[in-house]
């Protein structure tokens, strides 16, 4: 029985999942917190991994390794393979007015979606470099190689110093990686960095492999698979298929599917992200999530299991009360400014139920607004598939399928990028055209009456937002 290991390098933590290679049962998992802050030193990420593999028993037995992290982050390598700086993570924001600059300096939004299917933003690691090159040039000269967080990952587990690989997922949020063509761009990664030329990981198909030298930590001749981004990974995980779109509920929201054409939105509202298998997967990401509705259950004075009531008890539509959940300000809409409001109050819906079902609604509504992004890319949607801890709210479960007008799966919680992970892992062992056959994540299928005049509402308050001088 061949075991197999996936590793999420996430944000906030490392998991470790250990795998049966042919049937995907979990034998046992650890995990370990990585440092705060949107700068860290990729040695955290190490430190943190081996005290999670320990947590799983070790990966001396294990046949086979793959690495899902988090995306867009901009790891610097000089020539000996040495860190050249702290990592910039997806979420540092000094890059942003490089992100500006770079649109204009390929001459506008529409130039970038037409290359790489990615408007730049201070996330992805084309502004990180921008960045870098403006403000620590002496860093900028001495980077021989840039990666992304999985990247170096593998790299470390390979035990090989030049050993720099990737694949097309995470690729894809680089800024310099086309989905489409599944090719590097770079001529946009000498724009980004000011005419440097750093050396780029060498882009895995998705069962391909490389295997672990005597350096490391796994035993010499352990595969080493491609890895993925996060999203691509959890979407490996949880089994999703072209009209699956996968609704992540957590300190954000992020909307995805899987199809197999490349969008193009110049409004940068629609990433063209690749996915693990080969095919596409068109992702939307706002910036408001579940702590929407902590921060009204708490002005309301009441835990979540109170204020899961409280939304229940009112009507559909909350009596016209409207919540626009910008709370963080907005991405989806580009609206970094924004606030979060309650429209359409009166002295007789201003009520504590209908307070907290518009929270709820506005919230799912935000979701919609990203799910119909996706589909105007041509993307056909047929499942819903609803993950993360904002999906736990008996609230958002009943009232999910009425404002996104269709039933909606909603899965336990679980290391779905880990398990993604594990699963490509297998498919290293016996490469073919699809990953191993896992069974699907148990799911539980919520349904209600559509109330499509409550989105309908929600449109025109934003509309109202978006209208401010």
């Amino acid at each position: 029985m061949p075991l197999v290991a996936g590793i999420d390098s996430s944000t906030q933590s490392c998991k470790v999942v250990v795998c049966d290679a042919e049937s995907g049962e979990e034998l046992c998992r650890g995990s370990a917190p990585h440092p705060d802050g949107t700068e860290v030193a990729p040695g955290a990420w190490w430190d943190a991994f081996l005290v999670a593999a320990r947590a799983a028993g070790g990966l001396d037995d294990v046949a086979a390794v793959s690495v899902g992290a988090q995306q867009h982050g901009m790891v610097c390598l000089a020539g000996d393979g040495a860190v050249v700086r702290d990592a910039l993570l997806w979420n540092d924001t000094r890059s942003a007015g490089a992100a500006a600059e770079l649109i204009a300096d390929l001459g506008g939004a529409d130039r970038w979606a037409d290359a790489v299917g990615v408007v730049p933003v201070a996330a992805i690691t084309a502004a990180k470099l921008r960045w870098l090159a403006d403000a620590e040039p002496a860093h900028a000269d001495a980077t021989d190689a840039v990666c992304l967080p999985h990247d170096w990952m593998t790299h470390r587990l390979s035990g090989d110093a030049k050993a720099l690989v990737t694949d097309r997922s995470d690729a894809s949020g680089t800024g310099y990686f086309s989905a489409a063509t599944g090719e590097y761009r770079t001529d946009l990664l000498e724009l980004a960095f000011r005419g440097r030329r750093p050396r780029l990981p060498r882009v895995l198909e998705p069962a391909e492999s490389i295997t672990a030298g005597t350096g490391g930590p796994l035993r010499a001749g352990t595969l080493l698979g491609a890895g993925a981004g996060d999203n691509a990974g959890a979407a490996l995980g949880l089994d999703a298929r072209p009209g699956d779109c996968i609704v992540s509920l957590g300190t954000s929201g992020v909307v995805s599917a899987v199809t197999s054409s490349a969008p193009r939105d110049p409004s940068g509202i629609v990433a063209g992200f690749a996915d693990a298998t080969g095919h596409q997967l068109p992702l939307v990401c706002t910036l408001n999530g579940a702590p929407v509705l902590a921060a009204t259950a708490r002005m309301l004075d009441v835990d979540f299991d109170d204020f899961a009531r409280l939304a229940l008890a009112a009507p559909p539509g909350a009596e016209g009360l409207v919540t626009i959940p910008f709370f963080a300000g907005e991405r989806s809409p580009n609206l970094p400014n924004a606030t979060g409001a309650f429209h359409g109050v009166t002295a007789r819906n201003l009520t504590p139920q209908n307070m907290a079902r518009a929270a709820v609604e506005g919230l799912l509504c935000s979701l919609v607004y990203c799910l119909d992004a996706i589909s105007a890319q041509g993307t056909r949607i047929e499942r819903i598939v609803v993950v993360g801890g904002g999906g736990k709210s008996p609230a958002v479960r009943a009232i999910a399928p009425a404002v996104f007008g269709r039933d909606v799966d909603f899965l336990a919680d679980g290391e779905y990028v880990a398990r993604g992970a594990a699963r490509q892992a297998a498919w290293t062992l016996t490469p073919g055209d699809r990953p191993p056959a896992w069974a699907r994540p148990a799911a539980r299928t919520s349904a209600a009456a559509p109330t499509p005049e409550v989105y309908e509402r929600y449109r025109q308050a934003v509309g109202m937002v978006l209208d401010r001088p």
